[in-house]
Order: structure tokens, then C-alpha cells, then sequence
């Protein structure tokens, strides 16, 4: 070999060690599905993820968080930072509110570096230094010399830092607070000489949040010393905040573990979960087994791909979207209530962390597939919190609601679950919630649509301040479509007759003179000089172009009320060719625009399907293919826009396998372009469904036909049932655009309402 080539191999190397993509040491993690994850993907831009440890749905997130509050800091970590102040145990993926990172601990060496606040006790660090894989994590803090490295269990965090030769100390810092989260109050105690427990309350987006701790060192502490300062609201005092300091003479290379169970319910429930889930000093032990739980879970779709980066991008969207809804309950089952009261879930696990604005969408129906057992468990956590609340969550965190976000989502996913057979909850019990909460006249506007078949931008309501009258609207009435469903198979037909002619109000905010949805006022006049390009108040992170088609449980309906589908077509058309010029300010969360398309928000999610019902699928696959080549990638702002706790990476997980849920409760996945030669769902049952493409290729993404089990098929769309039940779908593919493969008049414009409930 000559010299050159052993240049060019050495620098090969070094870009390969500073790239996004980091494996654990070793390269064990290449023979599992674990490998294929990159948890650095949405830590820069505004994905606003975190890279630590997790596993599947795990309440403990343990993460490095910079020390500095900001937008981009909302998950804690952002990448171009170059500072870690601790490594807490809660986060936040993606949701674009900062809250948590509960229980901070924080090695250093003697002296430490401190900076004024709100930095205060701080490393500098190396993305050289750094590495992720699922379930696990590592860094060097350059200024200690001190490696550490993260795993998890369901409820415990696990840390092993190894030390320089030093006089050390292990900081746990629960007075700080970053961006909407406050300290309200915090302790610490001793226990023996390797335990220690307390709590941290606090008040932020989850309002009244508690979290309990018990933590065991590996070797005794030396030295403790407890810092104390009262804390102030209002000019009273309300808790005390607390910082403890563990000390320890350190060899070259020892290593102490550090194992942390949480509990929302009492320093006694973290104790029992800490010895449930980690009784010994193992790091390695408890490395492996996250590893193995993400292998497992992620290889219920297996993809044939031989591209390194595309492979890695599946897998972590994959990944991304079984980060949340979160456990809350402990070993024991027993959770904290929004009535401030301990309850059990006695058979079943409980859950929070519902984002159901965004993933009622597609990340739910992806769990329907993925992990249908766990649906049942996430609809009795929803359940239980109407018991305990009198109204189902729309935004639920930590057992507090935070009343983010707009919409009654979680009769969707009831709603899903309960008409694909999923669970053995009380169907009598959840309808009844659904219909209770789609009836509450003194909240958010519900009462004043149901007087007027729509939300006034205009009236007065204490629980309507946000506003967002046009989207909730539009919201609600899905809703009302999803509960309608669910009472006309349950054989309520009154029920089900009032909430189909509601599911229609979306029709009440139409105005045909501008042929867009437009906010109307209480006498029925719409809004005067409204333009479909502003982001007004009247609209939720969103503009008329993109809210427009929130109409997804009746596309057929409002093809009619755009003059039909030529006219259906031309707007869609419009949609994505309608540029917003130069000198525009565009909001924050306005990313991943083509045309008026915006990707990195979610009304728009569906609006690439539609072309389907226009008769030109050929442009939902040019345009499906578009966002997954162009807007998802291996590196840190591989995300467009905020994952909202999985629904971003559940878009590309559906897309890429070649269908995505139009209608989340319709049982139907409109066909778009598959992106890999061959896909295979592992069904419960021991069925599979497979999906192959073997020509296709980022030029061929036109599809020129579709076979079903060998024949020719003649649909848009796959169903549900024939995903659970198994079966072959073939695809031949096409460098250029194709006649539909279906009858484009199989959408019927019949509206939900015209049905034998009317």
C-alpha cells in the first residue's frame, strides 16, 4: 500500500469519528437493530431531541443537558453547544416546550469550573468524545478527564463515570431549573453510605410535577455536604432548593456506578422500583439488556436496503417514535393522578406523555401495528384520567394537564383502537368519555361550538383565550367523525347520528367567495381582509393554505366544496407551487416548506396523500419521495421540524414503507411510494406483511402497478385488516409518472353523515 492511500485511509478514519454516527466501542451494536439508531438525528436545527439513554417508552430519559436555556435548548441538548452541567433523568422529545430534566447529577474533579448563571457548574466537551447508540450513551468531560456513560432501565437511570486520579465529587444539583421549569421545592437525605433519596417538586408546563428518587453509589462517599436556600414566590416562602455534594479519592480509571430509580409517588415506590429493576452495580449488564429491548422492538419491521444512511434514518425514525407516550407507574403500578391522589393500575401499565395534537396523526395507528398491546394500556391510561380529571387529556404530562394544543385527540385514539379489536378496556366507559368531553360546554370553546356549529373568532370565552377558533373548528370536527364511529359500531345509533351532523361543521367555515376555510364571527360574517397566506391568532401554528385540508375523515366532501375534483386538484396543486416570497417572516415553526406545504408542522402531514383522491397519485409519490430523500438525514438537523414526541419520525416510518393513515380512524393507508427494494411487518400471530419494490430506487419512485398477493389491485389503499392478516404487496416501478393503477372514482363523495345514523 503506498503512502497516499495510507493518508487518504487515516483521514477516512478521522471523518468517520467526528461524523453524526456513532457506534458503541466495539461495533457490536452492527449486528443488531440497535446499531442502526442515531439519537444525535433532530439534535440541532429545531428536532429539539435528545441523544441519551432510553428505552422503548421508558419514563427515565437520562440525558446530558448544556446548562443554558433557550428555544433550541427546549430538549436540553443542543448540538452545536460545547457544555454539559449534569446528566438528568427527564426529558422531552421534540414537543418544543421546555420542561423536566429532573434530578441532575454532575462528576467533576477538584477545582471544578463554575461561570455565573445560568450556566454555573460546567464541562467542555467534544463531539469527538461522544457516542450513542440506542439505550446508551457516552462523553469525556475534557476539563475533569472523566468519562461517563448512560443507560437505562424502564424506571432507573444508570451512570458509570471513570475517574483520573483525583480528589472528586459527584454534584446533585436540584435547584436548577431551565427554560419554563421552576424549583419548588427539593430534598435530599442519607440513607447508608452508598444511598441516598429525596425529591424535587416543581412547576412548569406539567403544573405541580413531583419526582421522587432513590439513588445507590457502587463504593461509599467519603464526604457529603447538603446546601440549602429557601425558595422565594411572591415574596413567601414556598420549599427549599438544595444542591448535594458527594465526595470521593479516586484511583487512575476507577469507575463508580451510579444507580437512580425515580417514582412519582414516594421515595418508598422509587426504593422498591431501584431494587425491582437494578439490584446490582452491572453498567455492562444493564447496557446490554437496553440494547437487546431496542433490538427486539425495532425488528418487527425489517428492511432490505443497502444504503448505510437510509438504513440508519428508518431505524431511527423507528426509534423516535417509541420514545413516548412514557410509563408512569412504578414496579408496583401505582401513579400519580390530575386529582393529586395516588392511584394503581392493577394488570395493566400506566402511561403519560401524550402529545395527542401531533400523534394522534400516525404515531398511535403506527402503535396499533408496532406494539398493539401497549395501545390497550395507553387507552386505559386515558380512561383512568377522565375518571380522575372529568375530561380526557388533550396534552397530559407528569399527571398534570397542560392544556397545550387544541382538539378532544384522544377519542381518536380510543377510537382506533376500539374499531381495529385492540384491547379489553370498557368500550361503555370510553364512549361515554368521549362523548362527555366533546360535551363540555366550559372549555375551550366547546360550548360555543356546539351553539353555532363553529368557534366564533370573536366571542369572549375564559377558556378560549388562545383563540384558534378556525383550527379548532376543524379539529372538533374530526373528533366529533371519530366518536360518531365508534357509537354506530357499538349499535348507538343516536349517538352516532348527532356526531356525524357534527363531524359536517367543517363545512360552516368555508367561504366559497375565497374557496378556503376562513374564521367567522358570531353573526356568521367572516373575518374581513383575511388572507389565506397570514398565520393569524384564528389559526393554530398554521396558516388557511395548510389548514385547509384538515378535513381528513371526509376528503370526498370537501372535493365537492371546491367545485369537484378537477378543482380538488388544480388547489392541491396550488398548494405546493404557491411559494411565500422573500421578504415574508415566516414563524418558527414554518420549516420544511414546499410551496405552502410545511413539513415541519403537522396539519400539513397528510396533504401529500390527497393526490390520490384527485386521480393523480403519481404526484403523492413525487412528493412523498421528495420530503423522505430531501428533509430526513443522518446527521443532528436530520429533522425539519420539531418530532413531537415520535409523530415526525411516524410520518417517515409509514411513508417509507409505501402507505400512510389519511384517515387515522378510517382502517385505510393511501398508497405513496415505497422507498426500499423490500419491507417486512412482523404481524402478533407469527403473520407477515411484506412490501416489495425490488426496482425501485431514488429515480424510479413512479409506481406503473400493484399486485396483492400476485394479482393486479385496483385500490389507493391498503386496509388494516390486511396488514394484521398478512400478505404480499408488489410494486413496479417507473422512472416516469404513471396512469393510476386504481379506479380514480372510488372516492365517493358521500359525506359521513349521509349514512342510515342520519
Amino acid at each position: 500500500m503506498n503512502a497516499t492511500k495510507i493518508i487518504c485511509l487515516i483521514a477516512m478514519c478521522l471523518v468517520w469519528k467526528a461524523c453524526a454516527f456513532r457506534q458503541v466501542p466495539g461495533g457490536e451494536d452492527n449486528e443488531s437493530y440497535a446499531g442502526w439508531v442515531n439519537p444525535f438525528i433532530g439534535t440541532d436545527y429545531t428536532g429539539n431531541t435528545y441523544p441519551g439513554a432510553q428505552i422503548p417508552f421508558g419514563m427515565v430519559q437520562l440525558s446530558p443537558d448544556n446548562g443554558l436555556p433557550g428555544w433550541d435548548r427546549i430538549a436540553g441538548y443542543f448540538y452545536p453547544d460545547s457544555t454539559i452541567v449534569g446528566f438528568s433523568h427527564t426529558h422531552l422529545s421534540g414537543t418544543g416546550a421546555g420542561d423536566l430534566y429532573d434530578i441532575s447529577f454532575m462528576p467533576v474533579t477538584l477545582p471544578y469550573k463554575e461561570a455565573v448563571s445560568p450556566l454555573g457548574i460546567h464541562s467542555l466537551f467534544s463531539h469527538a468524545d461522544e457516542l450513542a447508540s440506542a439505550g446508551y450513551y457516552r462523553v469525556r468531560l475534557a476539563d475533569y478527564g472523566i468519562d461517563v456513560e448512560l443507560t437505562a432501565t424502564e424506571r432507573c437511570g444508570i451512570q458509570r463515570y471513570t475517574f483520573p486520579e483525583a480528589e472528586a465529587v459527584v454534584f446533585l444539583n436540584l435547584r436548577k431549573a431551565m427554560n419554563w421549569d421552576s424549583t419548588n421545592d427539593s430534598h435530599i437525605e442519607v440513607v447508608d453510605s452508598v444511598t441516598i433519596q429525596g425529591y424535587r417538586f416543581s412547576d412548569g408546563w406539567a403544573r405541580g410535577q413531583r419526582v421522587y428518587f432513590r439513588t445507590r453509589f457502587s463504593r461509599p462517599f467519603t464526604s457529603v455536604q447538603i446546601d440549602s436556600l429557601p425558595v422565594l414566590k411572591d415574596g413567601r416562602r414556598v420549599g427549599t432548593s438544595v444542591i448535594g455534594r458527594f465526595g470521593f479519592f479516586t484511583r487512575m480509571g476507577e469507575q463508580i456506578t451510579l444507580s437512580t430509580a425515580l417514582s412519582a409517588v414516594s421515595m418508598e415506590g422509587a426504593a422498591r422500583n431501584l431494587a425491582a429493576e437494578v439490584p446490582d452495580d452491572d453498567f455492562d449488564k444493564y447496557r446490554s439488556a437496553a440494547r437487546k429491548r431496542w433490538s427486539d422492538i425495532l425488528s418487527v419491521i425489517q428492511i432490505e436496503c443497502g444504503d448505510r444512511d437510509e438504513k440508519v434514518k428508518f431505524y431511527t425514525a423507528l426509534y423516535h417514535s417509541m420514545l413516548a407516550p412514557t410509563i408512569y407507574c412504578d414496579v408496583d403500578g401505582a401513579y400519580y393522578g390530575p386529582d393529586r391522589q395516588t392511584h394503581r393500575a392493577n394488570g395493566w401499565t400506566h402511561y403519560g406523555t401524550f402529545s395527542l395534537w401531533d400523534t394522534y396523526r400516525a404515531a398511535h395507528p403506527l402503535y396499533t401495528l408496532v406494539q398493539p398491546e401497549r395501545v390497550n394500556d395507553m387507552v386505559k391510561s386515558l380512561l383512568a384520567f377522565y375518571e380522575q380529571n372529568g375530561r380526557l387529556p388533550v396534552w397530559n404530562l407528569h399527571g398534570s394537564e397542560t392544556d397545550m394544543m387544541i382538539g378532544y385527540h384522544a377519542v381518536a385514539v380510543i377510537a382506533d383502537a376500539y374499531l381495529k379489536g385492540i384491547g379489553d378496556f370498557d368500550p361503555e366507559k370510553a364512549l361515554e368519555a368521549c362523548v362527555t368531553t366533546a360535551c363540555l360546554d366550559a372549555y375551550r370553546g366547546i360550548g360555543l361550538y356546539r351553539r353555532y356549529g363553529y368557534v366564533p373568532y370573536n366571542v369572549a370565552d375564559p377558556y378560549n383565550a388562545d383563540n384558534w377558533s378556525l383550527s379548532k373548528t376543524l379539529e372538533y370536527a374530526f373528533d366529533d367523525y371519530c366518536i360518531a364511529r365508534m357509537a354506530e359500531k357499538m349499535g348507538k345509533t343516536q349517538i352516532a347520528a348527532e356526531f356525524y351532523r357534527r363531524s359536517l361543521n367543517y363545512r360552516n367555515v368555508y367561504n366559497p367567495a375565497i374557496s378556503f376555510m376562513q374564521p367567522r364571527d358570531d353573526k356568521g360574517q367572516f373575518l374581513p381582509g383575511f388572507s389565506p397566506d397570514d398565520y393569524t391568532p384564528h389559526i393554530c401554528e398554521s396558516n388557511g393554505w395548510q389548514y385547509l385540508w384538515s378535513v381528513q375523515h371526509d376528503v370526498g366532501g370537501l372535493m365537492n366544496l371546491l367545485g369537484g375534483r378537477e378543482r380538488f386538484a388544480q388547489k392541491l396543486d396550488s398548494m405546493f407551487t404557491y411559494t411565500p416570497a422573500e421578504e415574508d417572516e415566516l414563524p418558527i415553526f414554518s420549516t420544511g416548506m414546499i410551496g405552502q406545504y410545511v413539513h415541519g408542522n403537522e396539519p400539513s402531514h397528510h396533504v401529500i396523500y390527497l393526490f390520490n383522491a384527485a386521480g393523480q397519485p403519481w404526484k403523492t409519490q413525487h412528493y412523498a419521495a421528495r420530503v423522505m430523500r430531501e428533509l430526513y438525514a443522518n446527521k443532528p438537523a436530520g429533522l425539519c421540524g420539531n418530532e413531537d414526541c415520535g409523530q415526525m419520525s411516524a410520518w417517515y416510518v409509514f411513508s417509507a414503507m409505501g402507505f400512510y393513515p389519511v384517515n387515522p380512524v378510517g382502517g385505510e393507508y393511501e398508497i405513496g411510494t415505497p422507498l426500499y427494494p423490500e419491507v417486512r411487518l412482523h404481524m402478533p400471530g407469527g403473520r407477515e406483511f411484506r412490501i416489495s419494490a425490488p426496482d425501485v430506487s431514488s429515480e424510479n419512485c413512479y409506481i406503473r402497478s400493484v399486485k396483492w398477493n400476485g394479482r393486479p389491485y385496483g385500490r389507493s389503499y391498503i386496509t388494516h385488516e390486511q396488514l394484521t392478516s398478512g400478505g404480499t404487496l408488489e410494486f413496479e416501478m417507473s422512472s416516469e409518472p404513471c396512469a393510476p393503477w386504481y379506479d380514480v372514482d372510488q372516492v365517493e363523495p358521500v359525506s359521513p353523515a349521509q349514512t342510515d345514523c342520519n
